[in-house]
């Protein structure tokens, strides 16, 4: 499970045929401190429901293809849920 913060959304010009309904999402990665890691990567929301400012966790890969119906349509990344909250610990532990 990897974090993000959504920043904003995708309007594709084309789109293949399996991902016609489904909301393509701006996502900032979150570290384990919640701060920015990485570069901004789009998103396949295969929650339907993410938006703007929202902690949402995600997979890559073959996962990400898999959340999605039709399954395996090309997607790198797709937004599994939405966070409600996240509790850290002082000192930053599991």
């Amino acid at each position: 499970m990897l974090l993000g913060k959504v920043i904003g959304t995708v309007v594709p010009c084309e789109v293949y045929e399996g991902l016609a309904s489904v909301p393509m999402l701006w996502v900032q990665p979150l570290g384990k401190d919640l701060k920015p890691k990485g570069k901004a990567i789009v998103c396949a929301d295969s929650t339907r429901m993410a938006g703007p400012d929202e902690i949402i966790y995600y997979e890559g890969g073959r996962e990400a293809a898999m959340t999605l119906d039709p399954t395996f349509v090309p997607v790198d990344h797709a937004i599994v849920g939405i966070v409600d909250e996240v509790h850290v610990p002082k000192g930053g532990g599991a």
